[in-house]
C-alpha cells in the first residue's frame, strides 16, 4: 500500500483539496521538460512545470506479478515547449517519466505516483499521444542473441554493414490522397522497394516527420507510396527521402541487398516439422 506524505494525508482527508498532477520528462538526449495539468505553471526541485491546456492522462493501471502496467499521456500542441517535429523524428520515444500528485496550493505536499518510460509518441489533428510504460517493460527487453531463422540486426546497423546511405532515394510528392502519395524521382525501383521501409519528410510543413511505409506499387497513376499513417500537411512538391525496407529474410539478404555473409540469422535452422518428425530408414 502507498504510504503518503503526513501533509498530503492531511490535505486529502480534509474534504476540500487544491490537487493537480505534474509530469516531467527526461528525453534520451538530455532534455528535461516539466508539464502540469493545473492552469498555471509550478515549480519545486529546480523543475518549472509548465501548464498545459488540454493536457490528460488515462487512469493509472498497476498489474500483478511481473505484468507491465502504465497509463497514456494525451493533449494538444499548446507549449512552445512540446516541437511536432521533434515528436515525429522520435525524440521524445523511450523518454524517462516521473508523475506526481501535488496541492498546487502548498507544492511541498505531494508524492510520486509513477515512473515510466515513453512508448511511441503519436500525433494526430492537432493532438499527441504517448504510452508510458511501467518499470516491468525493462523485463521484456531482448538481451543477448536470439537463435531464430530471421535475422535480428537492423538493416544498416553496425552487424548489418549495409551502406543504407546509398539505398536511399529522393521522391517528390506529386498528389496526396491522406496516406497514399504518388512520387517521382525514385528511379528504377522495382515495386515493393520500399514497402518496411521509412519514408522522411525532407522540407516543407511537415519536415522532419518519419513514416513507415506499408506498400509500394507502381500504378497507372505512377509511383504510389502508402504510409501507415497519413501526413496532414504534406503537399504536392515537397521532397521526401525513402529508405528500403527489410523483412530479415535470408532470400531477401542474399538477392535485394547482396549481403549473405553477414546475415544475422540462422537460415538453416530445422523448424519444428524437422524436430517432431519421427526417425525413418533413411535417417
Amino acid at each position: 500500500m502507498r504510504s503518503l506524505p503526513a501533509a498530503l494525508e492531511a490535505h486529502l482527508k480534509s474534504g476540500t483539496t487544491t490537487l493537480c498532477r505534474c509530469w516531467r520528462l527526461t528525453r534520451t538526449d538530455g532534455l528535461v521538460l516539466g508539464f502540469t495539468d493545473h492552469d498555471r505553471a509550478l515549480s519545486f526541485d529546480g523543475q518549472e512545470f509548465s501548464a498545459m491546456e488540454g493536457l490528460e492522462s488515462s487512469g493509472d493501471v498497476t498489474k500483478a506479478g511481473f505484468a507491465v502496467g502504465g497509463f497514456e499521456i494525451a493533449g494538444a500542441f499548446s507549449s512552445a515547449a512540446l516541437e511536432i517535429a521533434d515528436l515525429q523524428s522520435g525524440r521524445y520515444d523511450g523518454a524517462t517519466v516521473t508523475l506526481w500528485l501535488v496541492n498546487w496550493a502548498d507544492v511541498s505536499q505531494r508524492t510520486v505516483l509513477r515512473e515510466g518510460t515513453l512508448g511511441e509518441v503519436s500525433r494526430a489533428d492537432g493532438a499527441f499521444r504517448a504510452e508510458v510504460r511501467g518499470p516491468m517493460q525493462a523485463l521484456e527487453t531482448v538481451r543477448g542473441r536470439v537463435v531464430t531463422i530471421a535475422c535480428d540486426a537492423d538493416l544498416g546497423d553496425a552487424r548489418c554493414k549495409v551502406a543504407l546511405e546509398t539505398l536511399e532515394r529522393t521522391a517528390t510528392v506529386d498528389s496526396v490522397d491522406g496516406a497514399r502519395l504518388v512520387v517521382s524521382g525514385i528511379g528504377n525501383r522495382p515495386a515493393g522497394w520500399f514497402a518496411g521501409g521509412v519514408c522522411v519528410v525532407a522540407d516543407g510543413a511537415e519536415v522532419g516527420a518519419r513514416r513507415l511505409v506499408v506498400r509500394h506499387t507502381v500504378e497507372e497513376a505512377g509511383v504510389v507510396i502508402t504510409l501507415r499513417e497519413a501526413l496532414l500537411d504534406l503537399a504536392a512538391g515537397d521532397e521526401l527521402t525513402l529508405r528500403p525496407g527489410c523483412d530479415k529474410r535470408f532470400a531477401t539478404c542474399h538477392e535485394k541487398f547482396g549481403n549473405s555473409l553477414n546475415y544475422q540469422g540462422f537460415p538453416f535452422l530445422p523448424g519444428n516439422d524437422k524436430a517432431f518428425s519421427y526417425a525413418g530408414g533413411a535417417s
